[in-house]
């Protein structure tokens, strides 16, 4: 008898088929745990204050970009967010209804985390890995004690990634286009979404939907196009901007003289670099070539497009996210509703034990939770991340692809 509960216990944990219980589960154990947030702990004011006042200066006509302030600073985000927080703007009572506010963001963050566990089901990943999506203390500040526009684009991120896992490649370029369009830290998708429409879809195919994403930036920024087209590209999407080292999260154990140094910023763009061109040549091995050979067959309509596995694609997609992520001069604490999800799946595909990958999430969740961040934070925020892609990477996306045997299709893209 004893066994037998032990067999089961251990099929709960690791047999994916279980997920259909327990997930609605950890939902509404998570909803009564967001009412409990909400209720329990006060609501910390950083930037919604600042989020209204900028849409104020919009509803009153300002289209200059330069020109919409807070007093926190100017707008810094792309159009899509003063979209977004213009809605809110007018169902908070120009902002003032905190408690209707949080309430709001405490459902985007249970109709993400139903895209996420939805995700996590169509990949096949085991049970054990559910709770650790449901119990990070930061996550649940970035969502309903400070009401980040992150939120919103790490929404925009996981149901992007689940209408390409159901290859609905279309609509799921067009909602991750509308990420970036609240926020451009999911520009770090961009090697995932080419490489993977490219093996999916064909070259043609592909650049369509890139034009067709680019297209939606435009559209969505047409107001303040037409005003001052320049100003809005300078500050909705700041390639520029000069990162204060009080505020960092990762790199801070480096110092600051080094933090802020122009070699430390140039030598983080040749790792990431170089970190996404070996990855590159692990994920073009579903292709049954390498990457020259890849790049070659694409270019001249030659190259077979592949049926991808969901596990893959979702590795391919969340790996591009960590690399761009590890490599970054400084990351907020808000950045971790972008990883935060994540790095189960990532940690997971690594192929570490279930007990490693607990042990690497809780240091991680506490490293993000110290605040300020110290030397000692800092360095295991990076180590973790490390862990993440050179795990992922030393297990071999593009082996274990072609293991499992993808479906490549018998008539070139013409």
């Amino acid at each position: 008898m004893a066994l037998t509960a032990k067999n089961f216990a251990y099929d709960v944990l690791v047999n994916p088929r279980h997920t259909k219980w327990i997930a609605p589960l950890l939902i509404l154990g998570d909803a009564l745990l967001c009412a409990l947030v909400i209720w329990k702990i006060s609501y910390t004011e950083i930037d919604w204050t600042t989020y209204m006042q900028q849409i104020s200066l919009y509803k009153s006509g300002e289209r200059n970009y330069p020109l919409i302030k807070g007093s926190t600073g100017p707008l810094v985000y792309p159009a899509a967010h003063v979209y977004i927080y213009t809605l809110l703007y007018h169902l908070t009572d120009e902002g003032r209804d905190i408690l209707l506010g949080q309430a709001l963001f405490a459902a985007l963050y249970l109709v993400t985390l139903i895209v996420v566990v939805a995700c996590y089901r169509q990949t096949g990943a085991p049970p054990y890995l559910f709770p650790l999506l449901a119990l990070s203390k930061r996550l649940h500040s970035i969502f309903v004690l400070r009401m980040f526009n992150d939120g919103v684009a790490a929404f925009a991120m996981w149901v992007a990634i689940y209408l390409c896992l159901k290859r609905r490649w279309t609509a799921g370029i067009a909602v991750w286009s509308f990420g970036v369009a609240v926020k451009m830290t999911l520009v770090l998708l961009v090697p995932a979404i080419a490489i993977t429409t490219l093996l999916s879809l064909g070259l043609a195919r592909s650049v369509s939907l890139g034009a067709m994403a680019i297209l939606i930036q435009v559209l969505l920024a047409v107001p303040f196009l037409q005003t001052n087209a320049t100003g809005y590209f300078s500050r909705a999407f700041e390639l520029s901007r000069q990162f204060m080292f009080k505020w960092t999260v990762n790199w801070r154990f480096v110092g600051e003289e080094t933090f802020l140094s122009r070699e430390f910023s140039l030598g983080l763009l040749v790792l990431h670099m170089s970190l996404l061109a070996i990855f590159l040549a692990s994920w073009v091995k579903p292709s049954g070539t390498n990457m020259l050979g890849f790049l070659q067959n694409t270019l001249q309509g030659r190259q077979p497009t592949v049926q991808l596995s969901k596990s893959f694609t979702m590795t391919v997609m969340l790996s591009s996210l960590a690399i761009g992520l590890l490599c970054a001069r400084s990351l907020h604490y808000q950045f971790f509703a972008y990883l935060a999800w994540a790095t189960p799946f990532l940690l997971w595909r690594a192929g570490l034990h279930p007990v490693l990958i607990y042990a690497l999430w809780a240091l991680q969740e506490w490293a993000w939770n110290v605040y300020p961040s110290t030397n000692a934070s800092s360095a295991v925020v990076v180590l973790t991340l490390a862990a993440q892609v050179f795990g992922v990477l030393f297990a071999g996306p593009g082996r274990v692809e072609k293991n499992r045997g993808s479906t490549r299709s018998k008539t070139p893209v013409r």
